[in-house]
Parts: C-alpha cells; structure tokens; sequence
C-alpha cells in the first residue's frame, strides 16, 4: 500500500456472516489497523464480572481507558458470561458513547484502518471510504457456529443454533440503540456460498477498486 493512502473501512453484519474472518483478511493483505467493535463490549463485560457484576458510567469510563488491542485477544473475553452481559450492556447509550470515543481514537491512530460491528458505517466510521455490509444465510450461519455452541452445550443441534442466531438478529435490527442495518452507500457481502479464498479474493477486488476511485493509478 502506498505511504501516502489514507483509507478507512467500515464493516458491519449480523452475528456469523463472515463479517471478522473477511476483515481480517483484508487487513492483513493491505497491513491495515484492525478492531473488531464487539470486543470493546466484551472487554468491559469481563471486567464487569470480575468486579462483582457492578457498573455505571464512571466504571464503564474506568475501564475504557485501560483497552488495549493486546487485552481485546484474551481468549475470556468469548466465556458465555462475558457474552451474555456484552450483549446486555451494548445496548445502554451510555456505554456505547463512551467506547465510541475509543473507536474515534483508533480511527485517528492511522492512516490506514478497518473496523468491523454493527452500526460501523452508520454511527462509528459514517465518512469511511469503503463500507461493507455481510450477509450469510441462516442455515449456513448455523453450521459455522455449531462446534462453537457445542463448547457451551455439547447437546445442542443445529435447529437449536439457527433458533439462537435467528432471535439474535431479531434483536440486533430492532434495538432502540443503534440498531443493525445496511448503512447508505455500503457493498453488500453475501458470503453464503463463498470459500475463504472466494471472499478474500471479492474482499480485495472491492479495495483496489475503491482505491483507485480515491487516489486513481499510483
């Protein structure tokens, strides 16, 4: 990538649509700065716990201030208590403001950057330059998550996970606080049928093109 390329992407899609695994993709292939939206949340709700299960605002700014890309990789952050109270406190405004400033900032940390979540292009990244917006099927969704759920509940099948994502979109496009939705002007990613290799291959052909729309031939 040239030194002087200033390029933001935003990247947003329900629960298992692909949404991580092409991001990181992409931001490996282009050494872009990358942050997955949903660890912050997971961040704070681990922290949470481990102080007794008490918050507000103070504390939520407390422990926002101590994030770091090194901490949002601990492997306890996808503990299912940790998931179930990310998914209870993403949906206070207060706590949404305040890790908005900590994406704010990671934004402004390079030139290059790509953040993934739920409400990236439409409230975090508004002006990026490339926004994405991944799609999977239900069914297919269901059979990436299987041995991921199995972990939690060895007994569950796979009608049971689709149940599970279903209510979870449900949930995340009907949400009073930034609900999920195809932000304006954004690609869609239908990664149903594709292979990792397919989706790295359609992930870069939509940077280059959007690159050379900005810059033109370097």
């Amino acid at each position: 990538m040239h030194s002087n390329i200033n390029f933001k992407i935003a990247a947003d899609g329900a629960s298992a649509s692909g949404k991580t695994t092409g991001c990181k993709l992409i931001a490996k292939k282009f050494n872009m700065s990358f942050l997955s939206s949903g660890t912050l949340y997971r961040y704070c709700a681990l922290k949470i716990l481990e102080n007794k299960g008490y918050y507000n605002k103070k504390i939520i700014g407390k422990i926002s201030k101590s994030i770091t890309l090194k901490k949002l990789k601990n492997k306890k952050l996808y503990k299912p208590k940790v998931t179930y109270l990310s998914s209870i406190i993403a949906k206070k405004l207060y706590v949404r403001e305040i890790l908005k400033n900590y994406q704010k900032n990671f934004i402004d940390s390079s030139k290059l950057v790509i953040i993934e979540g739920r409400d990236i292009g439409s409230k975090i990244m508004s002006e990026a330059d490339l926004k994405l917006f991944f799609y999977c099927s239900v069914k297919k969704k269901a059979k990436r998550r299987l041995k991921e759920f199995k972990l939690i509940n060895e007994r569950i099948t796979l009608k049971q996970v689709e149940k599970t994502l279903i209510k979870r979109d449900y949930d995340d496009v009907r949400r009073k606080i930034s609900p999920l939705i195809m932000p304006k002007n954004a690609v869609l990613v239908d990664t149903t049928k594709l292979t990792i290799k397919q989706l790295e291959v359609k992930l870069t052909n939509l940077v280059v093109k959007s690159i050379k729309k900005k810059y033109g031939n370097l």
